[in-house]
């Protein structure tokens, strides 16, 4: 995908204290060995082939916190969100594995956040229609951390950004991942703001990891609640000289995600190319998701809180909905700014719905107001019509 949520980029989601959660352990080598430092490669390759391996029953589980703020130009107060994130695989139906992720508290109950109270489904391809890779960034450090019972031999990436008031960012990957190849090896993460920006961050260790039983069967989920991958929404855009529809299609390929976003090719079946796609990592996505809910604050949204209820419709699927309304004088002229939030997220009527599409106003429309009070449209989008593009899909 990337799945780059359309509004924040991951690389400006993530903050985090350069910190490890407790019972994590490691010895650290001075300088990696040539064989050390050629690690990513074959890491990435492994993890990759064991996509094709993979079993019903296969988890990983990690704790998380996540701290944000207070702004140290005044106002507001400091966020903090932490808990477990697991992804198991609930079916294989090769070339596909279906991936169950889920954030938690510490007892394992649903995060009371609307954004991560609900488990998604990802359905991920256990082959690839294109190379995939995308290089760890930093200076790395071969070290032998002991975390979840387990002793790894392990690459640390560290790439220093505040400077240039950018990040810190640290993470920890086996240089075999083995069990862990849901998340490519990934046994620890931090990354810390810095500069101007909200003081903040984000930490992740692994914490627990389980493999399934050979021969385990199961039938492929619903995709009611997808992440992404496997589904699709259409936007119309009525903005600039050439309005029409826009589709955002998601797709992930051993452990990368790709999303793509263009005008609709009526000539060819949804979403059948990501040739173009820019693929990111699951595990960076993942991380970004709890900064995503501490940056937003409430669902819905303030304004749209107190705003008016009705009914949002696409293609006879009526959603609860709520619209908020404000009008502002820009250069001597009024206009009128309105949108439009689902008051439930996970309303059975947007089942199929990707997650970013969720999040998103439903609708967004400007008014110029005229005289006699009249107004003009001059713009704005609408969710028209989303679903699964993976039927028939080999």
């Amino acid at each position: 995908m990337q799945m780059r949520h359309s509004t924040l980029p991951i690389a400006a989601l993530l903050g985090a204290a350069l910190s490890f959660l407790p019972g994590c352990e490691s010895t650290k080598s001075s300088s990696p060995s040539p064989s050390d430092t050629q690690a990513q490669e074959p890491a990435s390759m492994q993890a990759a082939d064991a996509w094709k391996r993979a079993r019903v029953g296969d988890r990983v589980t990690y704790s998380f916190s996540a701290t944000q703020g207070p702004d140290p130009r005044g106002g507001g107060t400091a966020r903090t969100l932490g808990g477990q994130l697991t992804l198991e695989v609930v079916s294989v139906q090769q070339p596909w594995v279906w991936v169950r992720l889920a954030f938690t508290d510490e007892a394992g109950k649903p995060l009371a956040h609307p954004r991560l109270s609900q488990d998604l489904i990802l359905p991920v391809r256990a082959d690839t229609t294109r190379p995939l890779d995308v290089p760890h960034a930093g200076e790395a450090t071969a070290e032998k951390p002991s975390t979840a019972g387990r002793t790894w031999e392990a690459m640390r990436y560290v790439s220093d950004q505040r400077p240039v008031d950018g990040p810190l960012r640290t993470r920890v990957y086996a240089n075999e991942p083995g069990p862990l190849y849901l998340t490519q090896g990934l046994l620890e993460a931090s990354t810390e703001t810095a500069g101007f920006h909200i003081p903040g961050g984000f930490k992740l260790t692994l914490r627990e990891f389980r493999e399934g039983s050979a021969g385990a069967n199961a039938p492929v989920p619903a995709l009611e609640r997808p992440l992404g991958p496997g589904a699709y929404y259409d936007r119309r855009v009525d903005v600039g000289p050439s309005p029409g529809v826009q589709r955002v299609c998601f797709a992930a390929e051993r452990g990368y995600l790709l999303r793509t976003e263009g005008p609709i090719d009526t000539n060819a079946a949804p979403c059948s190319d990501f040739s173009q796609a820019e693929p990111e990592r699951l595990e960076e996505l993942l991380m970004s998701l709890p900064w995503e809910v501490l940056s937003s604050g409430d669902w819905p949204p303030a304004a749209a809180a107190s705003g008016t209820r009705g009914t949002f419709t696409a293609e006879g699927r009526n959603v609860p909905a709520l619209t908020e309304q404000r009008t502002e004088n820009v250069e001597g002229t009024q206009r009128v700014f309105s949108e439009t939030y689902a008051a439930e997220p996970w309303a059975p009527a947007l089942a199929g719905l990707p997650y970013e599409a969720r999040f998103q106003p439903l609708s967004s429309v400007t008014e110029r107001v005229v005289t006699g009070g009249k107004r003009e449209p001059e713009g704005g989008t609408r969710l028209v019509r989303w679903g699964s593009w993976l039927g028939g899909q080999k």
